[in-house]
């Protein structure tokens, strides 16, 4: 039976270290300050930016979110964006993803001053990470590297199987794990759709990351026995025995998976809060850096 990950308890762990360091700004007279801009009406992003804002008010972070229609038109977004890079009491800037069809949100990416972008998608951010000095970390596999890290289950000299090659996750989590330094140093394959026999190379690994966003798919014949395996997944399916007629599961089959592998995140509660704590921190960095 598997150890099960407790993402919750280590972002807590993340959000203690962080509290220290605002109440040092605010002794300072420094409030670290973010906006969330978010375009449309979404109901998972609404909550997503809900949530990262109840987390700064805890932590005493200013958080301001700006909501905009559906229609509004890219121009004015990108003087928005212009607006929120001149300000001094915001020093990260969060474009919650994705927004409506008609606004190119590489733009956006771009308009955003790399200072401020805690998101870590500006391409300055992806190159300094690239070349191994990074400004910003892209949340979700900056937060992951943190749960392996603070787990116990250190990823140098382990073979890393990452299942989905996408641009928030997937790929930059490869070149954080290749990294040569001490939360790195693992040997890494990167899977994706194009990868043939995809369940042989997958029980080859000694940390398996499930990041391809479908339902369940990670079985336990693709899971070497003691494995670490870590599900990124969010995906809703229908359960009619739950109130609201479905239910959050990951992209790893949980149930089935937990008898074999040696350790593993839930969903949720696993990679999920790690995601916010890091963001977090970016936003306590950017406040740091702009001292």
């Amino acid at each position: 039976m598997a150890v099960i990950i407790d993402g919750k308890r280590i972002a807590q762990q993340i959000k203690t270290e962080l509290k220290e360091e605002i109440l040092k700004l605010k002794e300072a007279g420094i409030v670290p300050g973010l906006a969330a801009v978010l375009v449309g009406n979404n109901p998972a992003s609404a909550l997503y930016v809900n949530m990262k804002q109840k987390a700064c008010n805890k932590l005493g972070i200013y958080s301001e979110k700006i909501t905009k229609p559906d229609d509004y038109p890219e121009a004015e977004l990108l003087n928005l964006i212009d607006s929120l890079n001149k300000r001094d009491d915001i020093h990260g800037i969060l474009i919650q993803s994705p927004l409506p069809e008609h606004i190119d949100e590489g733009k956006a990416i771009l308009r955003v001053d790399p200072r401020k972008d805690v998101d870590g998608f500006h391409p300055i951010n992806q190159g300094l990470m690239l070349a191994g000095r990074p400004m910003f970390l892209p949340a979700t596999p900056s937060g992951i590297v943190e749960l392996l890290w603070r787990s116990g289950n250190k990823p140098a000299g382990k073979h890393v199987v990452i299942l989905g090659r996408g641009y928030l996750v997937g790929r930059p989590l490869a070149v954080l794990l290749a990294l040569k330094n001490q939360k790195g140093n693992a040997t890494v394959t990167l899977c994706h759709t194009g990868t043939p026999d995809i369940y042989k190379i997958a029980r080859q690994a000694d940390i398996l990351v499930a990041a391809m966003g479908k339902a369940k798919y990670v079985t336990k014949e693709m899971v070497k026995p003691g494995a670490v395996v870590v599900d990124v997944g969010t995906n809703k399916i229908p359960d009619p025995n739950h109130p609201k007629g479905e239910r959050l599961v990951g992209d790893v089959d949980f149930e089935e998976v937990k008898e074999i592998a040696g350790a593993i995140t839930p969903v949720p509660g696993g990679v999920g809060p790690m995601t916010i704590a890091m963001l977090l921190s970016n936003t306590v960095k950017a406040t740091k850096q702009g001292l």
